[in-house]
Formats: C-alpha cells, structure tokens, sequence
C-alpha cells in the first residue's frame, strides 16, 4: 500500500483527514436512514413493524460484520475500491425500495428473496466501507487511536443526524420512494467531491469517473419517475384504481376507486373500509351503545379519524361535547377535506363547532390552541344545537393519561390487533385506564376483528375486559367487505352485570330515522352466536408484558390461508 504520510505536511494532512471524515459522517447518516427506509417499507407492505425493523436492522448489521470482515482480502487501490462501495450503496440505497415494491405486487413468491438480497447487500456495503476508510486514512493519521476514534466518532454522528433527517424533514417533502433517491443523490455527492479532492493523491482510472457520472444520471432520472413508478407498482397491489397514496409518519394509506364508484381505505395494506358497506359496521358500532346509554352529552372516540363514526354519533341531538382523538393528523386532514372521505362521512369533521387541537400537550376546555373550521354539517344542521366537535392528534394512551374529566360514551375505532404495538391498545391496562375515564353509567365499545374468522382473538379482548374492572357482552354481524364481525359492549362492574346490558340491548325500540341498515330487531339478533361459538379453553389475557391477543389474531389469518 502506498504512503503519502511522509509526501505532505501536517496541515495538508489535516485537511485529507477531515474528508474523510467528511464522508464517513454523510455514509453513516444515509446508511442509517437506508435501514430505516427499508423497514418502513416493509412494515408498510407486511404490517408488524415491531418484528420487521428489528429484523432487518439485525440482518443489517450481521452483513455488516461480513463486510468488515470481507475488506481484510483488499490489499491495493483501497481509496478506489472505497468510492466503487460508496457508488454501489447509493445506487442500490435508491433503486432498492422501488424493485421491493415492485416485486411484491408482481412476484409475490420471490419477494422475500429480492427484499433480503437489497438488506444484505446494504449491511455488506456499510460493513465493508467502514474499516476500508480507516485503512485509507491511516496514511494521513498514523496513530491509531485517532484514526479509528475519528472514524466511529463521525460514523455514530452521522447516524444521529440521518436520524433525525429521516424522521422530521424528508417525510415533508418526498414520499418514501422519493426520499430513497435523495439519499442516494446525498452519497453519490459525497463520493464525487471525495474522488475530486483527492484525485491527485491517488491513481483514480477514468471508468471511476465515468462510474460516478453514470451514477448520477441514474439517480436524477430514477427520482424523476419515483411517483409514476410508486403509483404504478401499488397498484398491482389493487383490483380497483389508486386514486390516493400517501406514507405518512405513521402510516401507509391508500384510497381506491372501483368502475362502480364504490371507495375501499387500506392502511399498510389493511382494509379499513369499503363505501359498499361501511355504514353496517359504523351502524354496529354507534348505535346499539347511543340507543342504552343513560347520558350521551359527552362522547369520546378513541380511533376513527375517517369521520364516518363521528357522522353516526352527530345523528343524536342530545350530544353537547364529542372529542375524537387519532394518532395521524394526515387522516383527519383527509376525512376533512378529500372529497372520497367528506362524501362518505357527510362533512361531519367540518361544521361550525369543530376545534381541531394542534399541540402535543393536551387541552383542557378552553384551550386556546385551537382552529375553527368554517363550513357547515348537514347533518348537524339537523340537530336543534350544535354539538361541539374536539379533534385532537395524539396517542390514545398519552391522551388518556393527561385529559380531566370523564366521559358518557367512549367509542374505541382501532385497527385490529395485528401487530405488537396495536395489540397493546386491547391491554388490561388501557382497559383500566379507561374504565377511569367512564363516568360511572357510562357504556363503551370496542370493534373486537372477526368473531368467527379470529375467535380466540375476539374472546380474548372479552375475557381482558372482564379483568380489568369491566364488565362485557360481545355483539357481531356480517360486513360483507370483512365478513363476520364483531364488538364488544362493556361498562363498569361496579354498576352494571353483562345481565343488565343484554337487557338493555334486549328493549331497545326505536333507533334514529337516517339509519341505512340497522334496526332494533337487528341489535336484538346481534347478541345471539352460534353454538359453541363463544366457547374456548383458553383463559389467558392481554397484557402490555404479554401480548396473546396479537399471538391468537396472527394464528388466526395464518390458519385461514
């Protein structure tokens, strides 16, 4: 290897050296947010983000180790081989997420293969990059605890700050395929001034060169057509058209338009609703708690931010005050002002009393933080006064945690159970913390999967009601999107026996005139399974330390295909 140590001087030296760890701070932040790109992509196409970012970070960081191990076998043209690396990881950083979707709407049966090959690969690259460049720089720093300290030091900085440009400032601007292509974009400079720099240091060829100019190209026209073939690539996915795609910071969310006009929402993947027959599953959840509760001024919905539960609770005229609390900001902003979404939920998130809460930390009443919508609900327009509708973009538990006071009605519109994270929201513990924030006559729901499909699931949510100071009856219905569905009823034990709701559920009468699909002899049918349907030999609960829910749900729909 030759030495350039003894061909410069101290402050040259100096200079050489900072560029290096120049690059190494830019490589270490977009490998970080390489990791993170493929993690979020394949929680977006898989769901259990929990399982797949520490699997993939995992696999990252073994391959890692097989770089590092693989570059002891280079022995000459180090800082060449240095820039080749640094080109192959911004290209495959960029072009990799578009080919794993790709391949996941077109070769399902190979995607698995393709979207491990492009980790791997990664982890190989960083690995491999790492100790190469410490291996360059030794000839302008030849101690080694400066060399290596300098390196690491510059590596893990430049993670923090790829952190942190991953999290708060690309997903503003780019999509997440887009933000591959940025990144990309960001180590092929890094490459490029770096080969420049020292170009007259060491013998670069002219296909070097060539290679980064060709590198650039790719990346500029692949950032280019980053949306068409986003676009193009989710829907293989999809029967109907994608009319709406967006990765938010929580979620993937994709809207769909079939040739009959009838709208589908997925959420990574998920179905959420179909316009065919969402009011049967919005029906089931509003109505049979509305029709019994002794008091329903003060309502809480826990979920739901598509508006489409807070249009049926707004048929009731008694309602004074309805909060509605959803983790993503971005589906609020669509239930309020997508056509798809307002036409469905009839502009119930923006009539004249809507407060939407934009701080983290939480209102009271009166807050003065607040925006007031301006248009008007035909719905509320119904009512002989205007409820007031909070719409507050925050954790559930976080909320819970810091709001006062107690509420009528809670209404609870999460998705299911289907990863770790969702399944901690059918907890004992967010059970309790709930039955806190129910007044002592107050009634709650909660959409509970599939009671056929996902039984062990569903009775498992009941059994964790009834631990935590509740008491529960399960309902159910067929939603033809879904098929057979089901909830579960609950209220304080303190105050009511799964008796007393039955009997409640059992004497309702009347339901309100705009309903399309449910009626009191449909409520009264809703109680009753099939035999042995709520039957089981399982006792476990959900708990935050031990999630069976999500264990019983996963088995479930592996079982069922």
């Amino acid at each position: 290897m030759e030495t350039l140590e003894n061909k410069t001087n101290k402050p040259e030296r100096k200079l050489y050296s900072s560029m290096l760890y120049l690059s190494m701070f830019v490589m270490g932040g977009c490998g970080l947010a390489y990791e993170y790109t493929f993690s979020k992509l394949s929680t977006d196409l898989l769901g259990n983000s929990s399982q797949q970012w520490g699997l993939i970070i995992g696999i990252m960081m073994f391959f890692m180790g097989v770089g590092s191990d693989f570059q002891k076998r280079i022995k000459s043209s180090l800082f060449n081989k240095f820039i080749y690396a640094e080109l192959i990881l911004g290209l495959s950083g960029s072009f990799g997420p578009i080919i794993v979707l790709y391949s996941f709407s077109q070769y399902r049966e190979h995607f698995i293969l393709i979207h491990y090959f492009f980790i791997s690969l990664m982890g190989l690259l960083i690995g491999f990059e790492i100790p190469l460049l410490t291996r360059v720089n030794e000839q302008f720093t030849s101690e080694l605890k400066n060399n290596i300290g300098n390196v690491l030091k510059m590596d893990y900085l430049g993670a923090l700050a790829g952190a942190i440009a991953w999290i708060f400032i690309l997903p503003k601007y780019f999509t997440i395929i887009e933000s591959a292509f940025v990144l990309g974009f960001a180590t092929i400079l890094v490459a490029a001034i770096t080969l420049i720099y020292f170009s007259d240091k060491f013998k670069t060829p002219k296909r070097l060169h060539f290679s980064v100019v060709a590198s650039f190209v790719l990346i500029i026209y692949g950032y280019s057509q980053a949306k068409s073939w986003t676009i193009y690539s989710e829907q293989q996915l999809y029967q109907d058209k994608v009319v709406f795609s967006k990765t938010t910071k929580y979620q993937h969310i994709i809207i769909t338009e079939s040739a009959s006009k009838e709208i589908a929402c997925y959420i990574n993947g998920h179905l959420q609703f179909n316009s065919s027959d969402e009011y049967i599953y919005h029906e089931n959840l509003v109505h049979p708690i509305m029709s019994i509760a002794p008091q329903k001024n003060n309502v809480l919905i826990l979920g739901g931010g598509d508006g489409l539960a807070v249009r049926e609770v707004l048929k009731y005229k008694d309602i004074e005050s309805l909060t509605l609390v959803d983790l993503d900001p971005v589906m609020v902003d669509l239930a309020a002002n997508n056509p798809y979404f307002s036409k469905m939920n009839q502009n119930s998130l923006s009539h004249g009393k809507v407060k939407i809460i934009r701080n983290n930390t939480l209102l009271i009443a009166g807050t003065e933080d607040l925006y007031t919508a301006s248009q008007t609900s035909p719905i509320v327009n119904k009512a002989v006064k205007v409820a007031e509708l909070n719409i507050v973009s925050l954790d559930a538990v976080r909320f819970l945690n810091q709001i006062q006071g107690k509420y009528n009605i809670i209404i609870i519109d999460f998705p299911d159970p289907n990863s770790v994270e969702l399944s901690k929201l059918y907890s004992k513990q967010f059970y309790q913390l709930l039955r806190t924030k129910l007044t002592p006559h107050g009634i709650m729901v909660q959409q509970s999967s599939s009671s056929l499909h996902a039984k062990e699931a569903f009775l498992c949510i009941g059994r964790t009601m009834d631990s935590s100071g509740l008491v529960s009856i399960p309902i159910h219905d067929n939603v033809p999107s879904f098929g057979e569905w089901g909830w579960w009823i609950a209220a304080r034990d303190d105050h009511y026996s799964k008796e007393k709701l039955k009997k409640m559920l059992n004497s309702i009468k009347t339901l309100p005139g705009e309903l399309r699909y449910l009626t009191p002899e449909l409520i009264h049918a809703s109680l009753v399974f099939g035999k042995d349907q709520l039957y089981t030999d399982h006792t476990e609960i959900n708990t935050l330390s031990n999630t069976k829910v999500y264990d019983y749900y996963l088995k479930a729909w592996q079982d069922s295909f």
